[in-house]
């Protein structure tokens, strides 16, 4: 178990909480949860042993194996699928060792150690993993150096859940993540067997995945039972009564207060005042709840209010470089409307974004842009589009040179830049101050069209729930491209599908999406979700015919993936016998050694040919989908 007695930490002059004591059990799945800067990270960092306690000390047990994950990827050759390998390190040692080892016995030792790790399905379970998290199969063969700085903390992820870990510490393992990824680490994570401790400011995940919460607020330490929505209940009671209890002294104080000022000059009363007044000192203050948000903002009302925003005919964008990623686009925006955009990683979520807020050229038809209509675009990388030797006053007087010093200092004190925090320059500030800010400005901007691709990366829940409150007093029409699930069941009525290069209208709720990719990633036959504005032209009968054509173009490239499939688990269970074979002492005997070195070729054999096998098994699994993709 995980034991800390009267732990204190501080960083500089900052005090990030003192004499925490709790217990964390085996097998536990915990939610680390707080503000930003109340010390989450650093307590992973102590756990890691990156730095001592203050005061206190923390105990793990003896030969935990603790896996997390690097802040930085180095820039190396290897591929994607041998950097998550390296994260299993026995895995890596033991395959050494059998590489430059040629004694039997030891050779039959090290591979019941490899099959006791399952180690012969080390490339199948990180190759899953790579799929996951969105990799795609060639990719897995692609160096690490040619992944963006997103992917490859997709891949450091990865190499983390890799481990073979005692203890697993994530911190914000989401942030670079879409909704397709966030469902499946969701997945894996319920059923990792280890200790599992998660920073996260997403609702829904830490719902999912916690069992506990682990709170960090005003310097105090303190571990709940439940997940966040019954955590967020109890605290919630817990400050209402501590509101309550501080009042209630608070109106006991004044009234002694009241007393001492009142007598304290009468000889006859000075006694009794005295007394009063050492009272009033002795009280052990009740400290307000603070429950109130630092961030306060909404979006004024749009000045105009053109109907329709956007109209699209025929159209088709992409880049330039090569087919289009979304096309037969026919569909209009309309004031009012609030659409969250739905579809697997790299079905073209961003560029449909792009497109609308005129980044990427239609490549044709015809887009079709009201005269007022204004448009709001945040990015997945709108914060490096920020002037870094700028304070977010400065920024703000770029938008408006005209607006006073109170109502700039005002307004930015909304986002939580108050005081001299508004005239800092923003180089230093933290990844969620600068979408914060990126936000203001969006919002000082009264656009009538918002779009929105992942707005709450880097932000905590109190940034988010703001964000969430004044979508939902928003007057104008928004697309929201979002991990976050609270955020659009809160804010959305209309969910929106990019899938196969085609904008379908999706009915379903976010359930109904879970269980839709699901079916599609088990290649099931499943109803298509409608496409937009009329685009069901054709008759039941047509379109039964048509669908019925694509199951016969289909079902070759079904039937290889399945057959391969068949191959491949039939190898694993071959390779699984060989390998208890070898686990017996009776086989290194120097009377069977010609049995041993047979046994030794066939496996190696096997082991090849699944290893060969299982890379043709994905391949036509791509091939099938690039078939579902041209059939669509």
């Amino acid at each position: 178990m995980i034991r800390f007695e009267n732990v204190s930490l501080q960083r500089g002059v900052k005090l990030l909480f003192e004499e925490a004591s709790l217990t964390i059990h085996p097998g536990q799945s915990v939610g680390l949860t707080g503000r930003n800067g109340t010390g989450k990270s650093s307590l992973f960092a102590l756990l890691l042993k990156q730095y001592p306690t203050d005061t206190g000390e923390i105990s793990l047990p003896r030969g935990w194996i603790i896996a997390h994950v690097a802040q930085e990827t180095p820039a190396t050759t290897s591929s994607a699928l041998d950097y998550v390998l390296d994260g299993d390190e026995e895995l890596r040692l033991l395959q050494t060792e059998l590489e430059n080892t040629t004694d039997g016995t030891h050779l039959g030792e090290l591979h019941a150690r490899l099959d006791a790790i399952d180690g012969y399905r080390a490339g199948s379970r990180a190759a899953k993993l790579l799929h996951g998290l969105g990799f795609k199969t060639e990719e897995t063969r692609q160096a690490v150096s040619s992944f963006s700085g997103g992917w490859r903390m997709r891949l450091n992820l990865a190499r983390a859940l890799m481990c073979r870990s005692d203890l697993l510490l994530l911190d914000e393992p989401t942030n670079h993540l879409d909704l397709d990824a966030v469902m499946w680490l969701e997945e894996w994570l319920r059923k990792y067997p280890g200790t599992l401790l998660l920073i996260s400011h997403d609702r829904d995940f830490l719902d999912s995945v916690c069992k506990h919460i682990l709170n960090i607020e005003h310097q105090r330490v303190t571990l709940y039972s439940g997940n966040y929505s019954s955590f967020e209940k109890v605290r919630a009671d817990r400050l209402a009564n501590q509101q309550a209890e501080h009042e209630k002294q608070q109106r006991e104080m004044a009234h002694m207060q009241q007393y001492v000022d009142r007598f304290r000059a009468q000889a006859t009363k000075a006694k009794q005042a005295q007394s009063r007044l050492k009272a009033l000192q002795r009280m052990t203050l009740i400290s307000p709840a603070h429950v109130d948000s630092p961030f306060h903002f909404k979006f004024l009302a749009p000045e105009h209010q053109p109907d329709p925003l956007l109209t699209m005919e025929d159209v088709a964008t992409g880049y330039d470089d090569g087919a289009p990623i979304i096309q037969d686009l026919n569909l209009n925006i309309h004031s009012g409307d609030r659409i969250g955009l739905l579809g697997p990683n790299g079905a073209g979520k961003s560029t449909l974004i792009k497109l609308l807020a005129q980044m990427l050229p239609a490549l044709s038809g015809q887009l079709t842009q009201a005269k007022e209509c204004q448009i709001g675009y945040f990015a997945q990388h709108q914060v490096d589009q920020l002037n870094p030797e700028h304070s977010p006053y400065e920024h703000l007087r770029q938008l408006d040179p005209y607006i006073s010093d109170q109502q700039g200092r005002n307004f930015l004190g909304g986002f939580g830049f108050q005081g001299e925090r508004a005239l800092e320059i923003v180089a230093p500030f933290s990844g969620g101050e600068k979408a914060r800010l990126a936000l203001a400005l969006i919002v000082y901007q009264r656009p009538n069209l918002l779009l929105l691709d992942e707005p709450t990366n880097h932000l905590d829940i109190e940034m988010r729930q703001a964000l969430v409150e004044a979508l939902q007093e928003f007057q104008g029409a928004m697309l929201i491209v979002s991990h976050d699930r609270f955020l659009l069941r809160a804010t959305c009525d209309q969910l929106w599908l990019v899938d196969n290069q085609r904008v379908l209208d999706f009915k379903g709720d976010l359930d109904d999406y879970r269980r839709w990719l699901s079916n599609r990633d088990n290649n099931s036959d499943i109803e298509q979700p409608h496409k937009l504005d009329g685009a069901n032209a054709s008759s039941r009968k047509d379109q039964k015919r048509r669908q019925a054509q694509q199951r016969q173009q289909l079902r070759p490239l079904k039937r290889k993936a399945e057959q391969l499939e068949a191959r491949v688990e039939k190898l694993q269970q071959q390779s699984e016998t060989l390998e208890q074979q070898l686990t017996d002492s009776d086989i290194y005997q120097e009377q069977r050694k010609q049995e041993l070195r047979q046994l030794l070729e066939e496996k190696g054999a096997i082991d090849t040919e699944l290893m060969e096998t299982e890379e043709r098994w994905m391949q036509a699994l791509e091939e099938l989908e690039a078939a579902q993709l041209l059939c669509a």
